[in-house]
């Protein structure tokens, strides 16, 4: 896996990164920091990332075990340390998960997978902090 980052110059800390399969995003500061806030925060990538890949675990195997799953989304809380450098300290992952006739336990389930075994992002996040889950189903209409 590859990624590329290049600063965009002296006007501010925005920072363009291409990923490995061709996709790019940004990357700012805010404005205390010398960055001009059009973008998010790395650190909030990061979380982002921990939180796409979860997600992405939880619908996978949900289809996998044949459940119609028709919403996925997961909110992440954090706490960082106050020292350099921040790593984050608390992470929790609250999940809301809709389907027809989706069984709690087949979520819960695949939200313990991500979290036990499948989730490279939240691996490595949780040699610094203590993460944590919750889940709600919902019955699609």
């Amino acid at each position: 896996m590859e990624c590329t980052i290049n600063w965009t110059g002296p006007q501010g800390m925005l920072f363009v990164a291409k990923t490995g399969s061709g996709h790019v995003t940004a990357m700012d500061g805010a404005p205390e920091g010398g960055g001009n806030n059009l973008a998010p925060r790395p650190m909030e990538m990061m979380l982002a990332g921990a939180g796409g890949c979860a997600a992405y675990d939880v619908v996978l195997i949900l289809k996998r075990g044949r459940h119609e799953v028709l919403g996925c989304d997961v909110t992440l809380t954090s706490e960082r340390a106050d020292t350099d450098p921040k790593v984050f300290t608390r992470i929790h992952f609250a999940f809301t998960v809709s389907g027809r006739n989706l069984p709690a336990a087949a979520v819960e389930r695949a939200v313990k997978l991500s979290h036990d075994k499948y989730c490279s992002a939240s691996a490595m996040l949780g040699k610094t902090a203590e993460i944590t889950w919750s889940v709600i189903v919902n019955e699609a209409p």
